[in-house]
Order: structure tokens, then C-alpha cells, then sequence
């Protein structure tokens, strides 16, 4: 017997019965043939799939009765595998054979002229839709694959792209599959025409598009390159930049795309009507507000009188949902109705306001966290379990979690709790970045060619949150070795406690004439204790013990202070001084992300004071840093710092003491402290008792890096100087520079790399365009 669902071979009586029966079957008569028990099943014509496979999808199995349906439903089964071009059954006496005959299988996918597109990428979204390694070959998926590649070049405005498949048999029922592509030319913006327009120029309406004819930065952005995606978001830009300016029936009604016959150039047309300008008649609120109303009014920032705009109704409704999110009702829902009068270019809003059911937080869920504890998150949270639902708590928690610095991104959403309708889930999710770095910096200069320093630290010491270090710094001018431990939670409602023991031993750079060596040991213990979400109080003592070393060739300031201080009267030699300092500081940090920061700021006022040692001395420090998107992907970030130190009574400051400016960390372009005043006789830096710092920087993703904040590129105004104890502090002298620099969280830390333009350098200036260093932020 043999049964096909499109050929039948009838070579014997009962073959030719049994597939008259299936054919009668197929078309609906109730003709049936003699069953028989199947005592055994052969599968032939198989070469890769095993003939359990096949067996799997049979309807019948040794033992059973075949009949005419089994006999379709086995052939429609296999078939709709997809595995086999050809499926016969046929019945050897009481043996049943399956006859099959396999669709090829893909060995390999390849291309050859893809440059757009990294061909990894091609092979895993080709082998979404089927076509891929060991799948089986499908002419239809092919010329699929083939069109969705097409589809992807013109999206890239390569429209002269040109697919050519090849399929290749090889042994064992398998083929090659081959795309070769003939990318051509990108096809460029050649004009945009804007027809309609009367209240605003092109020029206005066209810096509003994404798309464009090109500029300077057209092979970075590729804004002349068209895409249909660009152009649905440049149409929804035209008609918000209408509607913020009161054309609130302002209509894109059409636009057309045309293409050169060479596929080398795009012509875009953009028909559009403006309609009236309309001011606000005035504004109504109307639903549930729980006795809030006039709380709720002073959200709107829709006047009447004003122009109308759409931003201002959008943000409107967002404060609204906000300020009754903030006490539970996490699904709030605002509908602004608008009332036109279009006589009087009028239009009037009735705010309804439907809070929905007040919900409450069930679970407090935390994932990623392969390191870190689970309490050290858990205890930045604001927004408890069990209680009513507050967007404001959650947020907030959310930057703390990201300002522990700890982690590479930090995401929160909030879903619905299944089966209920009151409750909600909080679920954190983290992506871990490693805490013990190896921290190297350095930089390469004219004078000193290549300069080192490193240090070995531990960040959130085995997942606690504490940081324990052993600190092992070396470069051409310090050598630290130093112990220390912060633990933020030293006790449980927040009060921080720290401590480090050092010793520091100074010499300045093999390029100075001058030589001395200032040689500390010391210790410091603090406790920091917050007093809102963002600020925190520091207070602290510490005990250092202080050793300048001098030879005839150090700067006269050693020198002297070697003489005040009990040493030599010519100055040669050495003095020891102990001092006790007393730190008070306070800090206040509302930043959204410690390593990556977009938009908030942070603030430090430190005091340091010697009032009982030898020294006799205060030194301030002021700084505040300044974080804004001023666009989707670019980030302001500016940076100033104040620092003044002096001699309490009759004393000298301290020259160890000094403050320095110059380098990767301060001005870029100058030599790592450089800048100040300088020996006489050695032209060597000295530093000074101020300070005065101030940086700018534009950051944006690196390109090819999509919005990865982990690696940016900036551009940079540095400018500062330090002046000397009793010196005046004017900006007439501050050195300043300009460059491009890229910044990255490596897997052993921060990195940067800048390269700077001293803009106003002095011949007496030592320069160095190029720095890097690794281990610490803006």
C-alpha cells in the first residue's frame, strides 16, 4: 500500500484499495477500507532526522489498528513539520513504512559586502525569521530574509543596494546560503521644501527637523541621511512646535518623499496647515480631588490670557498625576477637554480628574544583585512594603541605590500586583560594576615625558557596603601607603564613621632644581550624620605628625619653615611638627547617578583646622557641582571650586599644606601642578593657600554607543589658578584651556582621556596636552 497527499502508486490489488479508501476519505465519501494491526513500522529515506522524531508525530504505533484517517492525519503531521518535501505510507504486509524524503538544511549563513552592518548583528536577526544555521532551508524564508535585508539598507538611506542569494547544495541534504551585497551609495538629503508655512520662516521650521542637508557633523549624526522613523519623529516636532505656540489646529497634511533616478539624491516636501493662534479662555477642574482642589489648581500652568501650549498642558496633567501619585493613587488619569472658540481664537480646558483606586505597595522586589547584599540596597528605600504607594519615595530611592556607586545602571518599575486591584510591586533592578580597582593614572608632557601613579582600592568590600582599602600609591613625586575603612551604616538609622591611617612621603618631580622630602604619619577618624535625604553633617579629628627635609638646593619657603620650626638657622636640615586638625564639613548630593551623573548637584564645604598642635592654621574648601540634559543625549556638567587656607595668629600656613592646580584633575593642558607661583632661583611650583577652579564640560554618548552613559566623549573650558597666603585672587590671572576628551567606567574603573589647548599659557607655563586618568569622576 502506498497513501500521498498528491501522487498515489497503486502496484497491488490491496494498495490500490486502500488508496482509493484515503482518496474517498480526503474528498468526503464514506468509502472505507479492510483495517489492519500494524506489527511493526519502518522508516526509510531519512538522513539527518532521527526516526524517533518521526515516530513521534504518527498517530498509530505498533499494536494498534491503521485505518484510512490515521493514515491522513500521519501524512498532514508530518508535513506540518516542515522537515519534509515528500511523505508516503506504505504497507508491507503487516509492516507499516513511512517514506520520506527531507527538506535541505542551512550549514552555514554568510555575506560578503555588508559594511553597514556588523554581520554578526545580520546573522542573529536572520536567523529570527528562520533563516540560520541548522534550520531548515525554506525558499519563502530566503526571499523573506532577502527583503528584510533590503528593508534595513533603505532604512539606512541606501537605496541603490542591490541583494544577490545564492544557495549552494553540499553533502548530507544541506546547502550554503550566500547574500552578497552591492551596497552602492548613500542616498543624501538633497532638499527640504516646507509648503504651507506663513507664521514661522523654513529656516525656523527646518531647525527643528532631526533630517537635514547635511553639515560639519553629518558624518557623525547622519541627519542627511533619510529614515522613516526620523521623519514620523520631525513630523510630531513640526506639529509640537506649533502647538507651544498656540496653533492648537495646526495640521502636517501630507508629504512626499522623491528619489533621483541615480538613487543618489532625496527631495522632501512637507504640506502642512497652521491654522489660528488661540490664547486660553480659561480653565476648569472638574472629578474626584479629595478636598484638594485649590492644591491641585496651583499645579496648572495654563493662565488665562496666555498663548496656548501644548508642552504647558502636558506638563500640566503630568503634576497633577504626580502630586496624587505622591499619596497612593499610582494610576491617576487626567483628561484635559478643550472648548474652541474659533471666532474669538479662544480655546478653554476642563481638566477631569479621575484618581483611580488609592494602591498600596505589596513587595519590594530586588534582582541583579550578584555581589551586593540585599540590605545594603534595601536600606536606601524611602518607599516601604505595606504602605501607600508615594512616586516621590520611590524616585528618591531609586537615586540613592544609583549614588552608593555600586552599580552600572539602576532601573525601577512598578506593575500591577496580579490578582489585585489595589496593590502594586516595586521591582529594582541592578547591573553590578566591579569595586576593587586597580586605579592607574598618568599623562605624557614634553618636559617629563611619561609619568605614573597607582593606587589599589576596595569599594563595597564582599557585597557590605563598607569600604575597606589598603591604599599603595606611587608616582614620580608621592608615595602613599595608607589603611582605611567607611562604613556608611555604623549605625542603624545612617551615621556613617570612617577612619584611615597613612604615611605620605612627598619629593617633588625629577624635573624640579629644588629637592626636599615631606615625610606624614597620621590618622583621622569621622562621622558623618544625614539630616534630610540629600544632606549630610561631618565631624572629625585626626593626629598628624609632619617631617620637611631640606639641602641647599630647596625652595627658600622650606628653607624657612625648617627655621621656624626649631630646625637649622640657615634652613638646612630638617623640622618636625605634630598638629591635631579638626574637620567639620557638610554635603549636601541630589545628583541622579554618583558615576554618571545627568541632571542634580552636589555640594561640599569642608573645614579643617589646627587650633592645639604646632601648626596653628585653617584651610576651607568649597565646591559644587552642576548637572543638566540641555537635549536627549547631551548633559551639561560644570564644576567650580573655592579653596582658601591661612595662619591662625602669627603663623605661617603650613607650605605641605598647599593647594595645587594644573592637570587632568583642575586645568588640563598644564602640568599636574604646575600652576601658582614658582621658586625664583628653580622656577619650581610651589603651590599656594588658594585655590580657585572652574571646569565645563558637554558630554554625549560616544558614537556607535547608543545611549550607554558608561562611555561618553565631552568637550571642555577648564580655567583656575592658585595664588599664595595673603595674595589677592584675581581672575585676570587664571589660566585657562579648551579640548575633547572621552570618558569611560571600565571594568577596573573610570577612565579618562583628554587632550587640551592651553588658551592663554605664559612662556614660564609648563604644558601638557595629552592626560589620562583612571579612577575618578568629574
Amino acid at each position: 500500500m502506498k497513501l500521498h497527499s498528491a501522487r498515489f502508486a497503486l502496484p497491488s490489488f490491496r494498495r490500490t484499495l486502500i488508496g482509493a479508501a484515503v482518496m474517498a476519505f480526503c474528498s468526503g465519501h464514506a468509502l472505507a477500507v479492510q483495517p489492519f494491526t500494524v506489527k511493526d513500522i519502518r522508516v526509510e529515506g531519512i538522513q539527518r532526522t532521527e526516526a524517533g522524531t518521526v515516530f513521534a508525530y504518527l498517530p498509530v504505533r505498533v499494536g494498534e489498528t491503521f485505518s484510512d484517517e490515521k493514515s491522513v492525519a500521519a501524512i498532514k503531521a508530518l508535513y506540518a513539520t516542515g522537515m519534509f518535501k515528500d511523505v508516503r505510507l506504505e504497507a508491507d504486509g503487516d509492516v507499516l513504512v513511512v517514506l520520506v524524503e527531507e527538506r535541505p538544511a542551512i550549514a552555514s549563513v554568510a555575506f560578503t559586502g555588508t559594511k553597514e552592518f556588523e554581520k554578526d548583528v545580520l546573522v542573529k536577526a536572520l536567523k529570527e525569521i528562520g533563516v540560520g544555521e541548522a534550520k531548515i532551508f525554506d525558499k519563502a524564508s530566503v526571499d523573506r530574509a532577502e527583503q528584510e535585508l533590503k528593508r534595513q539598507y533603505l532604512s539606512h538611506g541606501l537605496y541603490g543596494v542591490k541583494i544577490t542569494t545564492t544557495v549552494t547544495p553540499i553533502e548530507r541534504n544541506r546547502v550554503n546560503v550566500v547574500f552578497a551585497v552591492d551596497e552602492g551609495d548613500v542616498a543624501r538629503i538633497k532638499q527640504i521644501n516646507i509648503v504651507g508655512n506663513k507664521a514661522f520662516t523654513d529656516k525656523e521650521l527646518r531647525e527643528q527637523l532631526a533630517l537635514n542637508t547635511g553639515g560639519w557633523f553629518s558624518w557623525y549624526t547622519k541627519a542627511d541621511q533619510y529614515s522613516k522613523t526620523k521623519l514620523t519623529g520631525d513630523i510630531e516636532s513640526l506639529k509640537s512646535y506649533y502647538l507651544d505656540r498656540g496653533y492648537i489646529e495646526m495640521q502636517v497634511d501630507s508629504t512626499q518623499v522623491s528619489i533621483t533616478p541615480d538613487k543618489k539624491d532625496i527631495y522632501l516636501t512637507i504640506n502642512i496647515t497652521e491654522g489660528e493662534k488661540y490664547k486660553i479662555a480659561g480653565t476648569k477642574f472638574e472629578g474626584e480631588m479629595f478636598g484638594r482642589e485649590e492644591e491641585l489648581k496651583a499645579l496648572n500652568l495654563m493662565r488665562e490670557g496666555d498663548i496656548y501650549s501644548g508642552a504647558r498642558l502636558t506638563a500640566t496633567n503630568k503634576r497633577i498625576q504626580d502630586r496624587l501619585a505622591t499619596f497612593g493613587y499610582a494610576f491617576a488619569n487626567v483628561n484635559a477637554n478643550p472648548e474652541i472658540n474659533r471666532e474669538k481664537h479662544e480655546v478653554g480646558f476642563t481638566f477631569f480628574i479621575d484618581p483611580g483606586k488609592r494602591v498600596y505597595v505589596r513587595h519590594m522586589n530586588i534582582a541583579g544583585n550578584t555581589t551586593t547584599r540585599d540590605e545594603v540596597i534595601r536600606r536606601e528605600f524611602r518607599q516601604f512594603e505595606s504602605s501607600w504607594y508615594d512616586s516621590n519615595k520611590i524616585k528618591l530611592s531609586r537615586d540613592r541605590v544609583d549614588r552608593l556607586g555600586y552599580f552600572k545602571d539602576v532601573t525601577i518599575d512598578t506593575p500591577e500586583a496580579q490578582g489585585t486591584t489595589d496593590q502594586v510591586d516595586v521591582n529594582v533592578t541592578v547591573v553590578e560594576k566591579p569595586t576593587g580597582n586597580f586605579l592607574i593614572g598618568g599623562a605624557f608632557s614634553q618636559s617629563e615625558k611619561f609619568t605614573l601613579s597607582a593606587s589599589i582600592s576596595q569599594a563595597n568590600f564582599a557585597g557590605s557596603g563598607n569600604t575597606v582599602g589598603i591604599e599603595l600609591n606611587t608616582s614620580h613625586y608621592s608615595r602613599t601607603i595608607a589603611f582605611s575603612q567607611t562604613n556608611p551604616y555604623y549605625t542603624d538609622d545612617g551615621i556613617s564613621r570612617s577612619f584611615e591611617v597613612y604615611l605620605r612621603t612627598t619629593e617633588p618631580p625629577a624635573l624640579n632644581i629644588g629637592s626636599y622630602k615631606i615625610k606624614q604619619t597620621g590618622g583621622r577618624v569621622s562621622f558623618g550624620v544625614p539630616f534630610s535625604e540629600v544632606d549630610t553633617v561631618f565631624f572629625g579629628i585626626g593626629a598628624e605628625r609632619s617631617r620637611i627635609e631640606t639641602d641647599v638646593t630647596s625652595p627658600i619657603r622650606f628653607k624657612q619653615y625648617v627655621v621656624d620650626n626649631g630646625g637649622p638657622s640657615d634652613g638646612i636640615g630638617s623640622a618636625t611638627t605634630n598638629s591635631i586638625p579638626l574637620t567639620a564639613a557638610w554635603q549636601r548630593d541630589s545628583r541622579d547617578s554618583a558615576l554618571t551623573p545627568s541632571i542634580g548637584r552636589y555640594q561640599r564645604v569642608n573645614l579643617e583646622a589646627d587650633l592645639i598642635g604646632d601648626q596653628k592654621y585653617f584651610r576651607a574648601i568649597y565646591e559644587h557641582q552642576y548637572f543638566r540634559p540641555l537635549f536627549s543625549k547631551v548633559t551639561l556638567a560644570l564644576k567650580g571650586e573655592l579653596d582658601y587656607g591661612h595662619g591662625i595668629g602669627n603663623h605661617v600656613y603650613p607650605v605641605f599644606k598647599n593647594f595645587y592646580g594644573g592637570g587632568i584633575g583642575s586645568v588640563r593642558g598644564y602640568l599636574s601642578s604646575s600652576l601658582g607661583a614658582v621658586e625664583p632661583s628653580t622656577n619650581d611650583a610651589l603651590g599656594g593657600a588658594s585655590r580657585l577652579i572652574a571646569n565645563a564640560e558637554l558630554q554625549m554618548p560616544f558614537p556607535g554607543s547608543g545611549n550607554d552613559r558608561s562611555l561618553r566623549w565631552f568637550g571642555f573650558l577648564d580655567g583656575g589658578q592658585v595664588y599664595q597666603e595673603g595674595e589677592k585672587m584675581r581672575l585676570s590671572q587664571l589660566r585657562y584651556s579648551a579640548g575633547l576628551g572621552i570618558s569611560w567606567i571600565s571594568p577596573v574603573g573610570p577612565l579618562k582621556l583628554s587632550y587640551a589647548k592651553p588658551l592663554n599659557a605664559k612662556p614660564t607655563d609648563r604644558l601638557e596636552r595629552f592626560q589620562f586618568q583612571m579612577g575618578t569622576g568629574f
